[in-house]
C-alpha cells in the first residue's frame, strides 16, 4: 500500500506536471471506484489544475474555481503518468485501469492490481467532504506532531501500539510498512500496550516515526513513479524481510500473520529475544 512518503512524492510530481494545465478529459474505467455522483467527473473538464496535495494517504487534485478530484490508492492502487494517452476512450471493464485524466496529449491513469477493488475516487467541492479525509488525525511530518502530542494520542489506548500507529484517525499517513519500520527503530514490540509506554519510549517512537518517514520521503522525491515502489522496498529494515538478517543485530526477522496482512519485527531489537507467537496458531506473547 502506498503510504505517506510515496503519496507525497506522487502529489508533488503530479503538481509539477499539471499545475496551470487544463483538464481535457476524465474517463472512468471502474464504475465501482467512483464514490460520489454530484458533481460528476465531467465537471473537471475545462478546469485548470492548481496543483495536487496529500492529506494522509489521499491524493487531492485542486482545480481553479471547480471541484477537487480526490483519490485513495488503497492496497493495490497506483498512479502512472503517460506523456501520450491513447486516443480511444476508456471502456468500463474488469481490467486494472480505474480512471484516466488527460491534460492535452498527456495525463495520468489510476489503476489497481489484484482482486480486492478498494481504490476510491471522489469529485467534491472540498476534500473535507470525503469521510476518510474528514477523520484524519495529525500528520506525523507536521509541526503539530510533537513528543507531547504523541504522548496524548497514546494515553488511554490499551490496544497494541502497532494498531494505534496505523489508525488514520489518530496519525495520518502511516501504514503497515512504516509502522513496522518505526517500531523497529524505536526498539518496541508491536504488541506493547500503547498506554503503557514510558516517557523515554514515547520519545524514541516519536523520533523513529519522524526519522523513518523523513528518510523515506527524501529517498522518494524526484524519482519517477515507476521507481517509487522499489525505493520503498529497498529502504526497509524489517518490513517484508521475513527470514532475513536484521541489519542492526543480525537476528532473523520474524513475522506475525493475519488473514490479509502480516507484521515483521526483530526479536532481539524489539521483544527481548522472545519470538511472538503467530496469531494464526496461538495466543500472542507480550
Amino acid at each position: 500500500m502506498p503510504e505517506l512518503p510515496e503519496v507525497e512524492a506522487l502529489a508533488r510530481r503530479l503538481s509539477e506536471r499539471v499545475a496551470g494545465s487544463e483538464v481535457s478529459r476524465v474517463e472512468l474505467a471502474a464504475l465501482s471506484a467512483l464514490r460520489t455522483f454530484d458533481p460528476p467527473p465531467e465537471a473537471l473538464v475545462g478546469r485548470r489544475a492548481e496543483g495536487c496535495e496529500r492529506r494522509g494517504k489521499y491524493l487531492c487534485l485542486a482545480t481553479r474555481d471547480g471541484p477537487w478530484l480526490v483519490a485513495h490508492l488503497a492496497r493495490g492502487g497506483w498512479l502512472r503518468w503517460r506523456d501520450e494517452l491513447p486516443d480511444a476512450r476508456v471502456r468500463p471493464g474488469r481490467g486494472p485501469l480505474a480512471l484516466r485524466v488527460g491534460f492535452g496529449a498527456g495525463g495520468f491513469e489510476l489503476s489497481e492490481a489484484g482482486t480486492e477493488k478498494r481504490l476510491g475516487v471522489w469529485v467534491v467541492h472540498d476534500p473535507g467532504a470525503v469521510p476518510g479525509v474528514a477523520r484524519l488525525g495529525v500528520d506525523p511530518l507536521s509541526p503539530d506532531f510533537t513528543v507531547d502530542a504523541l504522548a496524548s494520542l497514546l494515553a488511554g489506548r490499551n490496544g497494541p501500539v502497532k494498531q494505534v500507529l496505523v489508525d488514520q484517525s489518530t496519525i495520518a499517513g502511516v501504514g503497515n510498512a512504516y509502522s513496522d519500520e518505526a517500531l523497529h527503530a524505536a526498539r518496541l514490540s508491536p504488541f506493547r500496550p500503547a498506554a503503557r509506554l514510558g516517557g523515554d519510549e514515547v520519545a524514541r517512537l516519536h523520533d523513529a516515526l519522524v526519522g523513518v518517514l523523513g528518510d523515506a520521503l527524501g529517498a522518494s522525491l524526484g524519482l519517477p513513479e515507476s521507481r517509487l515502489k522499489d525505493a520503498k522496498r529497498a529502504g526497509m529494515a524489517v518490513h517484508g524481510r521475513t527470514g532475513s538478517e536484521c541489519p542492526v543485530c543480525g537476528d532473523t526477522v520474524r513475522e506475525v500473520s493475519f488473514a490479509t496482512r502480516s507484521w515483521q519485527y526483530c526479536p532481539t531489537c524489539q521483544t527481548g529475544g522472545r519470538p511472538l507467537a503467530d496469531r494464526r496458531l496461538s495466543r500472542l506473547l507480550r
